[in-house]
């Protein structure tokens, strides 16, 4: 049963995990837009997350929490996507800069909007999906 519930919850956790991991790239791109030579990264996201709940549904061992007490319940988790290093792309600039950095703040500030609409929309249905939950376990 158990397994049943953290399946259902897999892929809005993965998603929401890796919206919050493209909001610091995007972060990251917009804070260094006037830093010579930087150079815009972002995530491709699609590809991310398939790969993720993939390696959710195949993985065996999670985090496991720390226990304060010989009496704690024994806790234990999926680990959380975090995109390695080569997952990070490289953006093309329309207009290069002459010192070198290809961050265009419009773009950047779109592709930042729709990233925190996407992961605010995110975690309204994980919490629906929850409210739903708690709603058909408890008795009339």
């Amino acid at each position: 049963m158990i397994d049943q519930l953290a399946a259902a919850f897999n892929f809005g956790q993965q998603a929401v995990a890796l919206r919050q991991e493209r909001h610091e790239v995007l972060a990251s791109n917009i804070a260094n837009a006037d830093t010579p030579n930087y150079k815009a990264r972002d995530i491709d996201f699609a590809s991310q997350l398939k790969q993720a709940v993939e390696q959710g549904r195949s993985a065996t061992q999670g985090l496991a929490l720390a226990r304060t007490s010989a009496r704690h319940l024994e806790g234990q988790a999926p680990p959380l996507p975090s995109p390695a290093e080569d997952a990070l792309l490289y953006r093309v600039p329309a207009q290069p800069s002459l010192d070198g950095n290809t961050v265009e703040m419009e773009q950047e500030r779109m592709q930042f909007l729709d990233n925190a609409v996407r992961y605010e929309t995110g975690l309204m249905l994980v919490n629906r999906r929850v409210q739903g939950l708690k709603g058909a376990m408890q008795p009339e």
